[in-house]
């Protein structure tokens, strides 16, 4: 027994319980970085990356203040906790990064990424894809005797939904921008 009588063990209340509490459960986090607006910026966070095997589900980047000549880069990237606080301080160590925010638990954000979806279609299926575009927010931004672009804009999961609808009805090409966040509140 020790000079305060705290004895020493495995008790979950103990001062003295060392087992790791490490959590091997992956999270999806967004990181906004702010950075300046130079050359090889952007290669240096993706090579912090691409080094050490952390995988970028998406990136978004563009200039914030021109003045200031700085830029955000939004990132979005899955990892364990202790994996995405090795990302959040490396990133923080590279010189012409400013602020390394982690929307996912600094608070509520607002989150929204863009896609244009080409999809064929004639006859029925022409009708339901516009028929499912409207239910979505879907805009039509050309559309030929084939087929139609559609533009959506919203969260991952609800573009994820509408092209799932339209792969039946003929999706031919997606592109999507990557999500743009940014935290709600002051």
């Amino acid at each position: 027994m020790s000079a305060l009588k705290i004895k020493k063990g495995s008790n979950k209340h103990s001062a003295y319980n060392l087992r790791p509490t490490f959590s091997d459960v992956e999270e999806q986090h967004t990181l906004a970085v702010i950075v300046d607006n130079e050359a090889g910026v952007l290669a240096r966070v993706i090579g912090l990356f691409s080094g050490r095997g952390y995988n970028i589900d998406s990136l978004t980047v563009a200039e914030i203040d021109h003045e200031g000549h700085r830029s955000r880069i939004t990132i979005v990237t899955t990892g364990t906790p202790q994996v995405i606080e090795q990302i959040k301080t490396q990133l923080g160590r590279i010189i012409p990064v400013h602020e390394v925010h982690d929307l996912t638990v600094e608070g509520h954000s607002v989150e929204r990424e863009l896609a244009l979806m080409k999809v064929e279609g004639a006859g029925d299926k022409r009708v339901e894809a516009l028929r499912l575009a409207d239910i979505f927010r879907a805009n039509v931004v050309d559309s030929t005797l084939d087929s139609f672009v559609f533009e959506i804009t919203g969260t991952s999961e609800k573009i994820d939904a509408f092209a799932d609808l339209m792969r039946p009805l003929g999706l031919m090409d997606i592109a999507r921008t990557g999500v743009a966040a940014l935290p709600r509140g002051l």
